[in-house]
């Protein structure tokens, strides 16, 4: 899978940008605040339509201008692809593979998948559940199209549930709705943890070599998936953990009312990180946090590359800068093979082998 060619028309700081890309290693450099991660994170978007720094897409738009353009010339599953995102303020997004209308951002994972690691995911370790929530949604929604469409639909429910539970003193007509609401959240909820546990399966077997690996087999890295205590078993199958989800639901259903919160559900669910037995959360050190979650994002490339037959793009944005020489040195050893774009402040042949690198001032390519 290969990027060959990103063109950007008003995308944060670009006004416009063309790149060609190396199948191999990427080096953009410069400055800070000059926009080297904003091409990482276009690359991303044309991949999930999801940003790991913006919550809403009119934040990706240029200031004083009310739209902006993203293209990507992409190889995959041995064809080319041309992948399109138009973004406007106060309208809906619109995605385009070879010129086709896209009905759904999931569908992009079909073409084109990426693999991002940045400084922010040190909240992979070191944040609440949510940052491990959405690490593994953004990595199944790649992978599994149909579990993008169940997640949507599972955060709209939750939304509207959320206002039942607000607003039901003043309007108690509310209630008359909840039992059905309740009903198909446990058949979408069900559906999110199976697919969950399974793929925390597979990374339970692929993630703690690599972080033995980062250590010189000094640590030892565990995954475990939590989610609601009557669920015995998370890779059961839907229909069982249905069953299992709507009785929590139901002992709940009181506290809910009484609490105005929605308290039942996967939307609460976790992946536990452990080093040598203690949490990672708690317990592990600076340079423990950042190799764990970079573990966890190169395990995910593997099983990408398990899954697809083809390694995903991969994003590294100023991964190197606080790694020691040997850590340093096993994270350019393990990218061997597939297309890197990897960022950092200075410029430097040696990352870049038999790639490019490409020079970033104030939005502008001043060499590439």
């Amino acid at each position: 899978m290969i990027l060959k060619g990103l063109e950007l028309d008003f995308f944060r700081n670009y006004v416009h940008a063309e790149l060609s890309f190396s199948p191999s290693v990427n080096v953009i450099w410069g400055e800070n605040a000059q926009g080297k991660t904003n091409l990482l994170e276009a690359a991303a978007y044309l991949s999930s339509c999801r940003s790991h720094r913006a919550r809403y897409d009119r934040e990706l738009i240029q200031f004083g201008v009310d739209h902006a353009f993203l293209k990507g010339e992409v190889f995959s599953h041995s064809r080319d692809f041309t992948l399109e995102a138009r973004i406007h303020r106060g309208e809906r997004r619109q995605l385009f593979s070879n010129g086709v209308k896209l009905k759904t951002a999931g569908e992009l994972g079909e073409v084109f998948n990426t693999i991002l690691f940045c400084p922010e995911d040190l909240s992979l370790i070191r944040d609440g559940a949510g940052a491990r929530r959405r690490f593994l949604d953004d990595a199944i929604c790649q992978l599994r199209p149909r579990y993008a469409a169940a997640l949507g639909e599972y955060k709209r429910l939750y939304e509207q549930k959320t206002r039942i539970l607000r607003d039901w003193e003043e309007k108690p007509s509310l209630l008359d709705t909840l039992d059905d609401f309740n009903l198909r959240m446990v058949q979408v909820g069900a559906y999110l943890i199976h697919y969950r546990a399974h793929f925390v399966k597979r990374l339970s077997v692929l993630t703690p070599p690599i972080q033995s690996d980062f250590s010189g087999g000094r640590e030892k890295l565990a995954l475990r998936y939590e989610t609601v205590s009557t669920v015995t078993d998370p890779e059961a199958s839907p229909k069982v953990i249905l069953e299992q989800l709507l009785a929590h639901q139901q002992s709940h259903r009181r506290a809910e009312l009484d609490s105005r919160q929605c308290l039942s559900g996967p939307h609460k669910d976790d992946l536990a990180v452990e080093i040598d037995g203690q949490s990672a959360r708690q317990f592990a050190s600076q340079g423990q946090t950042r190799t764990a979650a970079l573990s966890l994002k190169l395990a995910c490339r593997e099983l990408f590359q398990e899954d697809t037959g083809e390694w995903p793009v991969l994003l590294l944005d100023d991964v190197l800068s606080e790694l020691d020489n040997r850590r340093q040195a096993f994270v350019l050893e393990r990218i061997d093979g597939g297309q890197v774009l990897i960022t950092c402040c200075e410029e430097t042949g040696a990352l870049a082998r038999d790639g490019k690198r490409f020079q970033v001032k104030g939005g502008t390519l001043v060499h590439g």
